[in-house]
């Protein structure tokens, strides 16, 4: 969604769930590819369909592996790289220095790299305006009593969020 509203022409996404692609393309993914339909890894798929690599590349997974290949993925002279998912506490990605001299650039994001003070409202405004539509990507309410359900829904791959009710 957030690719979409900032005006971006060609939104790939990539899941090892086909189950997801429906919905990432109602929310405005242009295209859903399949690493495990492909005999290369991801990286080279994407530098191939995209003639060198991807402009702005987010890692939303928290797996580093999943990182590693969204550094490789961008564009290697002025791809960016935003690492939004959360790895586990001992996690450590190595990659070879020279990806970053050639000028690719990596960075975080919490709350997408807003300020909450400011942002929050401006979100809640374009929420009520209907210019961004949350509700889709709740995919699941539970009372509180069953937030493992939650966690095991997220884990298995059949729940976007849960909201879970008090």
């Amino acid at each position: 969604m957030g690719c979409k509203a900032a005006g971006a022409s060609r939104i790939i996404g990539v899941d090892i769930n086909k189950d997801k692609f429906d919905l990432a393309k109602e929310l405005g993914a242009t295209e859903c590819i399949n690493p495990k339909d492909y005999d290369k890894t991801i990286e080279q798929v994407l530098q191939e369909k995209t003639g060198g690599g991807l402009d702005y590349v987010f890692e939303c997974v928290g797996n580093t592996n999943t990182m590693v290949a969204a550094i490789k993925s961008s564009h290697f002279a002025f791809g960016t790289t935003v690492i939004v998912g959360v790895s586990d506490k001992n996690e450590t990605i190595t990659i070879d220095p020279m990806i970053f001299l050639t000028g690719r650039k990596m960075a975080s994001s919490i709350l997408g790299g807003l300020r909450v003070k400011d942002a929050i409202p401006k979100l809640v405004t374009a929420y009520m305006e209907k210019k961004v539509d949350v509700g889709k990507l709740v995919t699941h309410r539970l009372p509180f009593e069953e937030i493992n359900k939650g966690f095991d829904l997220l884990q298995s791959g059949k729940s976007i969020r849960t909201v879970l009710l008090f």
